[in-house]
């Protein structure tokens, strides 16, 4: 961090730009393959087979599928909970590929990420709004008695509940503005947002993650800031529509807007 507002924000995009560009980034996703709709295990685009079994799933491979697991050559059976680690440390490979086991209410699948992805050899950058220091504003963070979860529709067209642990609160264009947020692991707050510039001058909804509130519930919101979320870059992702009340009746042109080209 610097003192100068404008070159921090200038190197978290660079940053930001080389990490969805990085080998396993969001554009190295190929597909994201629910093991419901192949019962018979075969995913035509990956190798293996993949079966479900309670809480865990079932990995067949052959010498022919060229699959390893924790680095080693894959010749027979193992058990595979879903992945949490970053996308390089997934546990099952093939030839670069990862295979990365996703799971979500209870639904298994199979996400490949491919380094060699159409997506990530075409990207040619994210186009954002250059730092404007009017969109870093002083924000209130309550959280509720108990986290609440709400229905919301996924970018796949499937409703999925969405945690919420408290209200964002703050002032933009002379108006006091909500938004339901939830709290990460390290306490850093995260939000899906629309805005009046949604689906014209930016994508349709993004996310944003302010730092953690201090004691007194205190945060700066920084729109410059504000993230597009993974399936901006590919269809295969399941993002969050923003919740009902989280699209704000102002524009906010910072951050990120849309990936160049599209």
């Amino acid at each position: 961090m610097t003192t100068d507002p404008q070159q921090d924000w200038q190197r978290w995009h660079d940053q930001r730009v080389a990490a969805v560009a990085s080998p396993y980034g969001p554009l190295s996703l190929t597909g994201t393959y629910w093991l419901s709709d192949h019962p018979e295990g075969r995913i035509p685009a990956v190798p293996g087979q993949w079966r479900e079994d309670g809480d865990e799933v079932l990995l067949t491979a052959g010498a022919e599928d060229a699959v390893t697991v924790d680095g080693k050559p894959l010749i027979g059976t193992v058990r595979l909970t879903a992945d949490h680690a970053p996308i390089h440390e997934s546990r099952a490979e093939s030839a670069g590929r990862r295979l990365v086991v996703l799971r979500r209410e209870g639904d298994w699948a199979v996400r490949d990420f491919d380094p060699e992805s159409p997506a990530r050899r075409s990207f040619r950058g994210i186009e954002a709004t250059p730092y404007d220091e009017r969109y870093v504003v002083p924000g209130t963070f309550r959280p509720y008695e108990r986290a609440r979860s709400v229905r919301v529709e996924n970018a796949d067209g499937k409703e999925r509940g969405l945690g919420l642990a408290g209200d964002l609160s703050f002032a933009l264009h002379g108006a006091e503005h909500v938004l339901q947020v939830a709290v990460e692991d390290d306490g850093t707050l995260w939000a899906v947002f629309a805005d009046a510039t949604s689906g014209r001058d930016s994508y349709r909804f993004r996310f944003l993650r302010p730092p953690a509130p201090a004691p007194d519930g205190s945060v700066t919101v920084d729109f410059n800031r504000a993230l597009l979320p993974p399936c901006a870059f590919v269809d295969h992702f399941i993002c969050p529509f923003p919740p009902p009340g989280n699209t704000l009746d102002t524009a906010v042109p910072a951050g990120e807007r849309r990936v160049a080209g599209a």
